[in-house]
């Protein structure tokens, strides 16, 4: 059985090395989402053969493909090896399609595939989040030029120790305004937001937010994924600030993310008003993430 711990601030150091020479550009491969949603899904980790061996431990336990360099073989047969160990069926809870191929060449006829498109990244290219430039993006630059003309005081401020009782407090009234009480994907969501305010400088995480009559109406906060891609973990703005979701996407990647190819922001959960405001920026890719269950 894999001797797998609860992942701590600590795993940082020699997780995100081997993570970002991984080049993946998928949220599980980047140590901040894996800390945000680490009680959610139970995630346990470990390092095997310089490969980073997580395994969600909830009611369906279920592996991520291993981020790593070298011969993967030894070390997805160790992972097969827990789930007899611990008498569970073995499950890659994601799989990209790179490494569909790859195990279809390690592993040849003895995994099952299953396209998984609520949790496919939306991965736009950086310049075009910036600039906002064409006719395509021609509605954004309305909904921030409304935004400026409707709040000509507003400010853009970088999250800091003195700003983030004010990001805590929105975040609270955000929360009660949107959160009901049968949508558990949306106090998921608010569980791991609770973990990024909470250790947002422990992470290193950078975060901006609009300031509109002296109140916070929209923040931002992501972190480095690779060497060419920026991840935004969590944007909220109020609905009833017209343009605060425009104007802090913006802001933030011209604050941020100018030195970056790409800027990924995430899946969209099924959600069809989310995947719809996703769509509407035009990504320049999605990953497309599947789930393997192993022909026993």
């Amino acid at each position: 059985m894999l001797d797998l711990h609860e992942i701590t601030l600590r795993d940082k150091a020699w997780m995100q090395p081997v993570l970002e020479k991984s080049g993946l550009r998928s949220e599980e491969y980047n140590f901040t989402f894996a800390y945000l949603w680490k009680d959610i899904l139970s995630f346990r980790v470990r390092e095997l053969n310089g490969f980073i061996v997580q395994k969600s431990c909830n009611d369906r336990p279920a592996y991520l493909f291993p981020a790593g360099t070298g011969n993967a073989v030894p070390v997805i047969e160790a992972m097969i090896e827990d789930a007899k160990d611990c008498g569970h069926g073995f499950l890659f809870y994601t799989v990209l399609a790179e490494q569909c191929k790859l195990l279809d060449v390690l592993f040849p006829g003895k995994f099952d595939y299953w396209p998984i498109p609520k949790y496919d990244d939306y991965i736009y290219d950086a310049k075009s989040l910036i600039t906002l430039a064409g006719k395509k993006l021609h509605a954004k630059r309305n909904h921030i030029n409304k935004f400026k003309s409707l709040y000509p005081d507003w400010s853009y401020e970088d999250i800091t120790p003195q700003n983030m009782p004010e990001v805590i407090l929105m975040s609270a009234e955000w929360r009660r305004i949107n959160e009901t009480a049968g949508d558990k994907s949306l106090r998921d969501e608010s569980r791991a937001m609770d973990v990024a305010l909470c250790e947002f400088f422990n992470l290193g995480l950078s975060g901006g937010l609009i300031r509109a009559e002296g109140r916070v109406v929209a923040f931002s906060m992501g972190d480095r994924l690779n060497r060419d891609t920026w991840l935004v973990h969590i944007e909220k703005a109020f609905s009833d600030v017209p343009g605060a979701y425009a104007v802090i996407n913006q802001q933030f990647a011209e604050r941020h993310c100018e030195s970056y190819l790409y800027i990924n922001r995430e899946d969209d959960s099924g959600d069809e008003g989310l995947r719809k405001a996703k769509l509407s920026y035009y990504p320049a890719m999605r990953t497309e993430k599947y789930a393997a269950r192993l022909r026993w």
